[in-house]
């Protein structure tokens, strides 16, 4: 799985759900903050019909941590980065911690398969439901051509 992949999964899982699927892998690894936690402002920006001139739609708050695993590696262990939208420094911190374990390679199929895996699929699920609400809400507007 790519970092990418794995750091949308983990920002877009809410925190107590994330924090209950880590503490079920019984993975304790001792670490230290090497960044933050620390929030700061972002700049949001867009484009008009997703395709147009590009603009600043706006900042949003956004809090960033990055962790070093104390494994006893020369030079230190793996760095895992988190970043989350909002100011939940304890979700940025576990976000770097799991980015951080996930690059060892006696932990990292486990994190994908017990931990990434769970989540997507429960993200793609609530992601489908929504999409179903809104369906059903659709309204079809038509036009009646008057006969001359």
């Amino acid at each position: 799985m790519t970092s990418a992949r794995r750091q949308r999964i983990l920002a877009l899982t809410p925190r107590e759900r994330l924090a209950e699927h880590w503490a079920r892998l019984d993975i304790a690894p001792d670490y230290r903050c090497v960044r933050g936690p620390e929030t700061g402002m972002a700049m949001v920006r867009g484009r008009m019909g997703g395709s147009g001139k590009a603009f600043n739609l706006g900042e949003m708050t956004l809090t960033r941590a990055s962790v070093s695993l104390d494994d006893g590696t020369p030079g230190g262990g793996p760095l895992g980065h988190g970043w989350v939208k909002g100011r939940d420094a304890h979700h940025a911190e576990l976000i770097a911690l799991a980015d951080a374990c996930a690059q060892r390679d006696d932990w990292g199929q486990r994190i994908e398969a017990e931990l990434l895996a769970p989540l997507e699929a429960a993200l793609c699920a609530e992601r489908d439901a929504h999409g179903r609400r809104a369906a059903a809400t659709r309204v079809d507007f038509f036009t009646m051509v008057r006969g001359e």
